[in-house]
C-alpha cells in the first residue's frame, strides 16, 4: 500500500520536474532541474526491482550529462531571450 503511495508520488515528481524544465528560460537551471527527473526515475527503476539500471541511470543520466551540459552551457555565451 505504501510503496504504491510513493511509486506514484515519485512518478507525479518527475512529470511535474519534467514540465517546469521544458518551461524554465535559464537553462543552467533546466539542467538542474532535469538532474531531479534522472534521480526521481532512478527511484522508480530501483522500486521496480532494477537496481542496475537505477544505478546506471544516477551514474549517467544524473550525474555525467548534467556535469557535460554544466560545462556546455559554460562555455557557451549566456544569452536569454527577453
Amino acid at each position: 500500500m505504501i510503496e504504491a503511495i510513493i511509486f506514484k508520488l515519485l512518478l507525479m515528481v518527475s512529470i511535474i520536474t519534467a514540465i517546469i524544465a521544458i518551461r524554465m528560460k535559464d537553462l543552467l537551471y533546466a539542467v538542474i532541474v532535469l538532474a531531479i527527473v534522472d534521480l526521481s526515475l532512478a527511484a522508480l527503476f530501483f522500486m521496480l526491482a532494477a537496481p542496475d539500471i537505477a544505478i546506471t541511470q544516477v551514474a549517467v543520466c544524473a550525474a555525467l550529462a548534467t556535469f557535460i551540459f554544466m560545462i556546455t552551457i559554460h562555455k557557451t555565451e549566456r544569452r536569454e531571450r527577453p
